[in-house]
C-alpha cells in the first residue's frame, strides 16, 4: 500500500499531465488547480498526521 505523501505526489503528476492534455480551458484549469491541491497535500506535514 502506497503512503498518503506518494499517493499525493502522484496524483499531482497525474493532474498536470491531464491539464496539458485538456481540449477546452475549463478543463485545463480545472487540472491544473486539482494538480496544486494534490501537490500542497503532498508537502503539508499536517496533512499526515496520525489519527
Amino acid at each position: 500500500m502506497e503512503s498518503n505523501e506518494r499517493y499525493y505526489r502522484r496524483r499531482a503528476i497525474e493532474e498536470r499531465m491531464a491539464a496539458q492534455r485538456a481540449v477546452t480551458e475549463q478543463a485545463r484549469t480545472w487540472h491544473a488547480k486539482l494538480a496544486k491541491d494534490f501537490a500542497e497535500r503532498a508537502t503539508d506535514p499536517g496533512t499526515f498526521a496520525s489519527a
